[in-house]
């Protein structure tokens, strides 16, 4: 099997776990995600997000999808234009804007169809001219070069087959002085063969992902400067929930990951 049929049957077994959740009328519940069990606004809030933010999104945008909070890091600016990497059900897309106001554009891709049209029928509730929703792969953009000032992305690249693509399509879409910040699972130690060929583990956000000093050479080979990749505290606390009695917790966590786009 070629790596390109390889990297697109995974993609499709994303595409289509994702598809599923999309169209699932329980919104309140994330039993079928990366973060199973539970109310999507409990579990927003366990990850860093406000009463505040789980109330101001109009219904079903939130899933409760993320493994942080990205914008905690992000430092969005009015007038800003705002690029969500996986958006969903565009939750992320929709606090943002409130940082970006009237002058401001946020742009969420998303790769599945079902997810896609369900951030435009959000919102169109909620009413905003200023965020629309783009159907397309995290690793071939649908945006112009040198347009965005700041890329957020929620538990999102982990789940890609060709990481150092996304990380190049992040750079190229990026005005000078942009900045990624990102919250993602990564890699603490090598993950075993079985766990990495899990499908049900790489849809489900953990056996995708990178160990961080390949996630930095990434960033570096891409262009990226001032990179820093944090861990988020406590977070096996939650991942081990995602997959109970398979010690995944062992050899991934949840980090804020940040970088800039250099200014020349």
């Amino acid at each position: 099997m070629t790596t390109q049929v390889k990297n697109d049957n995974i993609r499709q077994a994303v595409r289509d776990r994702y598809g599923n959740i999309a169209e699932s009328d329980n919104n309140s519940s994330t039993t079928n995600s990366c973060c199973p069990g539970g109310d999507a606004k409990a579990t927003s809030i366990d990850l860093g997000y406000s009463n505040a933010d789980v109330n101001q999104v109009p219904e079903g945008a939130n899933m409760g999808l993320g493994c942080g909070n990205p914008r905690t890091i992000a430092s969005l600016k009015a007038g800003e234009t705002v690029l969500d990497l996986g958006s969903g059900g565009g939750f992320d897309c929709f606090l943002a804007v409130k940082e970006v106001g009237e002058d401001g554009t946020v742009i969420g891709v998303d790769m599945t169809p079902d997810m896609v049209s369900k951030s435009r029928v959000n919102a169109d509730k909620a009413g905003h001219n200023n965020v629309e929703f783009r159907l397309g792969e995290i690793e071939h953009l649908p945006i112009a070069d040198g347009v965005v000032d700041v890329i957020i992305s929620n538990c999102v690249i982990n789940l890609s087959p060709d990481k150092g693509k996304v990380f190049q399509e992040a750079y190229r879409v990026l005005k000078p002085g942009g900045r990624l910040a990102i919250s993602d699972i990564v890699a603490s130690a090598e993950l075993p063969e079985q766990q990495k060929n899990d499908m049900e583990l790489f849809t489900g956000c953990m056996a995708g992902a990178s160990l961080m000093t390949e996630i930095e050479s990434m960033l570096k080979e891409a262009g990226f400067e001032a990179i820093e990749i944090k861990p988020k505290n406590n977070s096996q606390e939650f991942i081990r929930k995602w997959a109970p009695d398979t010690k995944i917790e062992d050899y991934v966590l949840s980090a804020y990951i940040e970088a800039i786009k250099p200014a020349t």
